[in-house]
């Protein structure tokens, strides 16, 4: 509570209290009552790494070098103790393994984590990359969810029997204690390396419990999952007169609301946000892809639209999206970026709002709640991160409803089967697959709840 009031209130918290990485890890389930702890060897593991980087490190005595959860899952209070570690840590070291990407809790830890690297890189527009992974056992690269497949990282740097056996099997065979010291100072070597060199801010803490996991619902191993995001905005050739150019660039992906705070332009953050929700994206102008859209057939994928209220000022557009509007196409949800700081856009903002909502009426009502907030108005950087994970959902579900049902292969009819005899009947039909792995959201059957009646801008207490 101390670390979430101290960033609340905008104070910094004292270094002795920040860990220095947090290393995480899937818990092995105990074989029988009373059983010896299968986890003690990770507990090992983070003994030797908090003693090699506390060497390498003038870190002050009685710091935190390390973070590690020691089944605190069961006790009061510790969403708010992980969410307060994963938000001042400067390094985040996952144990790789099999059993580690098909935890939903180590999911949420990455993706708590990556989420506050992805704010810092938006905001200064340079890579904030700080995750250090480690083999505690071999992972085949088919079962990598698309964020740690994405990271940039040599193994081999860290010795032959480790990349083959990991850490645990280092920690455990005989004969290979040399191996296992040098894996490990290597390991501490690159988080001192790593932490030195990206400088992480602390943030305010995330409600752990609320977030979602970085694999996905189903973890490592599960067939990829595509999102498409597109971008309805002028470049600073086309402005509207009297509209000034310093948020725009020479398209639409260069688009950048948030100016001056943040300096990556938004299509890219929103690329990077949907990517830590294990997603195959892509990016677009709506300038590009208008008039390419064919309601009558069935969708692909989910989308992000992503609009500047100012587009309404331009008729070609305006009509563009008035005619987008009417097609039917549920599965597409809309984010409208709004800076209260933009001094222009504040002092038009009623007409704006009023003219987008006459353009855009089915879009801007459609959905759950966090959905209709979505499109009336995210006030800042953060307040984006929180929401559209969200809209990313109700968009997937509504894909699942609408995608096209294919059948098995090598089904040619939908006859149910007959019984073989009266040990050997064969079961129903397996059931249709559809381009998007089923079951994939949990909380809302069809991501469009008509009893959600909340309206308003997106936004927190502190925008």
């Amino acid at each position: 509570m101390f670390l979430r009031s101290q960033l609340r209130d905008g104070g910094r918290v004292p270094a002795s209290v920040q860990p220095y990485f947090f290393l995480s890890y899937a818990h092995t389930p105990r074989f029988g009552a009373g059983g010896p702890d299968p986890d003690m060897w990770v507990e090992r593991l983070f003994r030797d790494l908090c003693s090699h980087v506390m060497a390498l490190t003038d870190l002050p005595a009685g710091a935190e070098a390390g973070f590690m959860d020691r089944e605190i899952r069961s006790g009061e209070g510790w969403s708010e103790r992980l969410g307060a570690a994963l938000a001042t840590c400067r390094v985040f070291v996952p144990l790789f393994s099999p059993r580690y990407f098909a935890s939903e809790m180590c999911g949420k830890e990455w993706y708590a984590f990556a989420q506050r690297a992805i704010h810092q890189g938006a905001l200064s527009n340079q890579p904030a990359e700080a995750i250090v992974p480690a083999l505690w056992v071999p992972v085949p690269p088919s079962q990598l969810p698309g964020p740690a497949e994405r990271l940039q990282f040599n193994h081999n740097t860290f010795g032959e029997r480790y990349v083959t056996d990991g850490l645990y099997g280092l920690i455990k065979l005989r004969g290979y204690a040399e191996q296992y010291e040098r894996a490990v100072y290597e390991l501490a070597k690159r988080i001192v390396r790593v932490a030195e060199t990206v400088r992480l801010e602390p943030v305010r803490p995330l409600d752990y419990r609320g977030v979602p996991s970085a694999f996905g619902p189903t973890g490592g191993g599960s067939p990829a999952r595509s999102l498409h995001v597109t971008v309805a905005a002028a470049s600073r050739h086309d402005l509207p007169d009297g509209r000034s150019p310093e948020y725009y660039g020479d398209n639409a992906l260069e688009w950048n609301p948030y100016h001056p705070v943040a300096q990556r332009p938004i299509a890219y953050v929103a690329e990077d946000l949907v990517k830590n929700l294990n997603y195959q994206t892509s990016i677009g102008s709506f300038d590009d892809e208008a008039g390419h859209y064919d309601s009558k057939q069935p969708p692909t994928r989910p989308e992000i639209l992503i609009v500047d209220r100012w587009v309404v000022e331009d008729e070609h557009r305006r009509q563009r999206l008035a005619a987008f509007d009417q097609e039917s196409r549920p599965w597409v949800n809309v984010v409208v970026p709004w800076n209260r700081y933009d001094h222009q856009s504040r002092a038009k903002e009623i007409e704006l709002a009023r003219r987008l909502e006459e353009t855009l009426p089915v879009k801007m009502g459609q959905g759950r709640a966090a959905c209709r907030a979505a499109a009336n108005g995210v006030a800042n950087m953060e307040t984006l991160g929180q929401i559209l994970p969200q809209v990313v959902e109700a968009a997937a579900q509504q894909f699942l409803r609408h995608a096209q049902v294919y059948l098995p292969a090598g089904n040619t009819h939908t006859e149910r089967p007959r019984l073989l005899g009266p040990m050997g009947m064969s079961g129903p039909p397996a059931p249709p697959r559809v381009p998007f792995p089923p079951n994939t959201f949990g909380g809302h059957n069809d991501g469009n709840d008509s009893n959600d009646t909340d309206r308003g801008d997106a936004d927190d207490s502190e925008s």
